[in-house]
C-alpha cells in the first residue's frame, strides 16, 4: 500500500502533520525563527503533498474524449506549484529573519529546539528514502520533488540545529535568525532545482539520452527487416513517456509483414520505457541498397548486377 504513489502521498501528509504540530509547539515555547522557519517548511511540505495526493489521483484516470493523451501533464503542473510554493516560503523566511535581527529577540528553552531538531532530521531520512524509492518505481515526477523537498529538510535541520547549539553556548540570539536565513536560502535553490523536471514536461522536450539510446537499439536489433527509421519524435507528461517515428521498410516486404515489423518494434519500445506510447509510420525503402544492411529481394538482385 505505501509503495504506490497514493499510499506514498498518504504517508506524507500524515508524518508531515505531525512534525509542523511539533514544530510549531517548540517553535512557540522558545522563541526561535530558525524553528518557525522550520515548521513553516514542513507547512509547505503538507501542501505539496496534498497536491501530489490530487495529481495521482487525476493521472490515474483513463483517457477519454476531451484528453485523449491521458492526464499525465497533472504530475508536471504539480511539479512547478510544489517550486512555487517552496520559493515563497524561503523568500518569507527571510523577510522574517530579518525583522528578528531588528528586533532582537531572545531565544529561550534551547534545548527543547535541539531535541526537535533532532526527530525531525530522522523521520526526514527515513520519508525522503522511501518517497524516492517509490518515485523511481513509478516515475513519479511529483514524488520525486517531494522526495528532494523531504530531503532538503534534513540539511536545514542540521543547520537549524547547530544554529541553537550555538545560541545555548554562547548566549547570542542573533545566531539564530542568520542561521534561518542560511536555511531559506538553501529552500531557494531546491525550488528552482526542483523546477526544471515538470518545467521540461510541460514544454514537451524530448526525452534524456539515455532513453533515446534505448530507442535505437530496440530499432537496430531490426536491422535484416528495418532500412532506417527518421523523424523521431519523443517526449513525456508525468510518468508516460510518448514516441512516434517514420521507420523505413526493406523492398519486398508484404504489408501484413510490416504491420508485424511495426507491431514488434513498438512491444519492444513498451517494453524498455515503462509506461511509454509508441506509433509508428512504416515507409516503403528507397532503393538505395548500398547504403543499406536489410536483406531484401530487391538488394540481392542489385548485388548481382
Amino acid at each position: 500500500m505505501l509503495s504506490t504513489k497514493a499510499g506514498a502521498s498518504k504517508l506524507l501528509i500524515a508524518v508531515v502533520l505531525a512534525l509542523i504540530a511539533l514544530k510549531l509547539i517548540v517553535g512557540w515555547l522558545t522563541g526561535s525563527i530558525s524553528v518557525l522557519a522550520q515548521a513553516a517548511d514542513s507547512l509547505l511540505d503538507l501542501f505539496a503533498g496534498v497536491i501530489t495526493l490530487s495529481a495521482v489521483r487525476i493521472v490515474s484516470r483513463p483517457a477519454d474524449a476531451n484528453h485523449p493523451y491521458g492526464h499525465g501533464k497533472a504530475e508536471d503542473i504539480a511539479g512547478v506549484a510544489q517550486s512555487i510554493l517552496i520559493f515563497v516560503t524561503g523568500s518569507l523566511i527571510i523577510y522574517s529573519a530579518i525583522v528578528r535581527i531588528r528586533e532582537g529577540s531572545a531565544v529561550e528553552l534551547a534545548e527543547a529546539g535541539i531535541g526537535v531538531m533532532l526527530i525531525s532530521m530522522v523521520v526526514s531520512i527515513l520519508l525522503s528514502r522511501h518517497l524516492l524509492s517509490v518515485s523511481r518505481i513509478t516515475d513519479s515526477v511529483a514524488l520525486e520533488a517531494n522526495a528532494r523537498n523531504i530531503a532538503a529538510d534534513v540539511y536545514s535541520a542540521s543547520a537549524v540545529l547547530a544554529g541553537l547549539a550555538a545560541v545555548r553556548l554562547t548566549g547570542l540570539s542573533i545566531i539564530d535568525p542568520i542561521i534561518a536565513i542560511g536555511v531559506a536560502a538553501y529552500i531557494l535553490k531546491i525550488a528552482i532545482d526542483t523546477i526544471r523536471r515538470p518545467i521540461s514536461g510541460l514544454l514537451d522536450e524530448k526525452l534524456p539520452p539515455a532513453q533515446q539510446a534505448v530507442i535505437q537499439h530496440c530499432l537496430t536489433k531490426h536491422c535484416h527487416e528495418v532500412s532506417g527509421f527518421h523523424a523521431l519524435r519523443t517526449r513525456r507528461a508525468g510518468s508516460r513517456c510518448y514516441v512516434d517515428l517514420h521507420l523505413v521498410i526493406a523492398g519486398g516486404i508484404s504489408l501484413e509483414e510490416a504491420h508485424q515489423i511495426c507491431s514488434q518494434v513498438e512491444s519492444e519500445i513498451r517494453d524498455a520505457l515503462r509506461e511509454a506510447s509508441v506509433t509508428i509510420h512504416a515507409e516503403p525503402c528507397d532503393r538505395q541498397c548500398r547504403q543499406c544492411r536489410a536483406i531484401c529481394s530487391t538488394r540481392e538482385i542489385s548485388c548481382e548486377r
